[in-house]
């Protein structure tokens, strides 16, 4: 829930609303009640008007508000439409969880509702009653006018920071960073086959045929799990759980996404197997769009639409390709250096009761170059970007990592000769990919790239 919140343009202008309508009717009253004990020096900075000159005041400001405020939301949705179409769709749940837009938002709404709600107050004598100036609540008004003139300028400056794609790429690295390092333990902090945390990794069970199967219940994308539900579960039903389908999955209603089984050689009840399904069930969360909460692919899939996007005939920009395809690099790099096995989880007594499958380094590096290599494969520079991040993830990669990287290199090379290239060009990716070959053999070459 704070997650999806998170991604979201109404939360918090709907509580800079709340807030205003609160201060709108509670400095009022305060103005009543110290309005002959404010102090001469202060009162100098107060406003000091009449109440026709109040009413001017707040109208205006109001009036100016709602244009600035509509000025801003159209120049939100333009760059949302900008990011969808130029860049991916998947980019906008970046964009609408930046909190500087969200609170720009929030500040603008909030001096326009508390404007109109101190406007209410304002009396001018006639009718019977003692007029009343609220002035400190006047003097807030125009200081968050201040403020929102102020925001307007940052804001602008900001939006045009904000859809350059260097900085959304740059945001989705640092996204997909976080996510990885929050997620993923580094291979020295854990060595395989150790625990820490009550969580195990190594080799892990796999259901025997008659394992029950567990289905889905709910059709969308796979966006979280809930680890410590599905271990409550698996010990109360005295069964081992795995789930198979990772955060990012489709899932479709009705389809398998992991098995159950018995710890023991007791068979499971009619009715264990519907609590236990049940509660498989509603520990697994779907929603309609991929978040990057608990999916560590989740980045390499934007930074690949970016990519895949820049080499359509319709955009032809290669070069954002080559800096997609260096952030990808590096999140492949540093993914290289984490446990990518199965998840474990473990009970009191140290018996894995939970396996939770996870993408791994093969699936990830086919996310990251299958496309830009199809659609870039008559553009000699993205094949080079290629090469590159395939020579610097056999350098930072194990042994174990290898044999995908050399699958990869397979097929860039083939790429490559189906090509019809300059033999200069020919001959650089050629070299380019002989580097990558003495990075797999432990040896970098130093000097001038090819």
């Amino acid at each position: 829930m704070r997650d999806t919140l998170r991604a979201q343009l109404w939360p918090l202008p709907t509580l800079g609303i709340v807030l205003a309508v609160v201060a709108g009717v509670g400095l009022p009253r305060m103005d009543k009640r110290i309005q002959h004990d404010v102090p001469a020096w202060l009162r100098d900075y107060l406003f000091g008007g009449n109440a026709d000159a109040a009413r001017s005041v707040l109208e205006a400001i109001a009036g100016s508000l709602v244009t600035v405020t509509a000025l801003t939301f159209s120049l939100t949705v333009l760059t949302l439409q900008l990011a969808s179409s130029q860049f991916s769709p998947r980019l906008l749940r970046t964009f609408t969880a930046d909190r500087y837009v969200q609170t720009t938002l929030a500040l603008f709404l909030a001096t326009f509702t508390y404007a109109l709600t101190v406007l209410r107050t304002v009396r001018t004598g006639e009718d019977e009653r003692t007029g009343f100036v609220p002035q400190v609540s006047v003097t807030v008004a125009f200081l968050l006018t201040l403020a929102s003139v102020l925001g307007l300028v940052l804001f602008l400056s900001h939006l045009a920071r904000e859809i350059r794609v260097e900085t959304m790429m740059s945001r989705v690295h640092w996204a997909a960073d976080r996510t990885i390092q929050r997620l993923l333990p580094r291979q020295e902090d854990t060595p395989p086959g150790g625990s820490a945390a009550g969580n195990h990794r190594g080799a892990s069970p796999e259901p025997p045929p008659n394992a029950l199967t567990l289905t889905t219940r709910t059709s969308g994308f796979l966006t979280s799990v809930d680890e410590e539900a599905l271990l409550n579960a698996a010990v109360e039903a005295d069964a081992i759980l795995l789930i198979d389908r990772h955060p990012g999955s489709s899932l479709v209603t009705g389809t398998p996404m992991g098995a159950a089984w018995p710890h023991t050689s007791e068979p499971f009840t009619s009715e264990t197997r519907a609590r236990l399904a049940g509660a498989v069930a509603e520990a697994v969360t779907t929603g309609a769009e991929r978040t990057d909460h608990q999916d560590i692919a989740f980045g390499l899939r934007q930074l690949t639409d970016i990519a895949a996007k820049a080499l359509s005939p319709a955009v032809n920009d290669p070069t954002t390709a080559v800096h997609a395809l260096s952030h990808s690099s590096a999140l492949l790099c540093e993914l290289a250096q984490r446990h990518l096995d199965p998840h474990l989880l473990l009970d009191d007594d140290q018996q894995v009761r939970v396996v939770l499958r996870r993408p791994d380094l093969e699936d990830l590096l086919d996310l990251a170059v299958a496309q830009p290599m199809r659609y870039g494969a008559t553009e000699p520079a993205v094949l080079a970007r290629i090469a590159m991040l395939l020579r610097e993830l056999a350098w930072n990669g194990t042994p174990a990592h290898q044999p995908p990287v050399q699958s990869a290199l397979t097929r860039l090379r083939a790429t490559i000769d189906a090509q019809d290239f300059h033999p200069t060009e020919r001959l650089r990716l050629t070299e380019l990919t002989h580097l990558v070959e003495r990075a797999l053999a432990g040896r970098w070459t130093h000097g001038p790239v090819p």
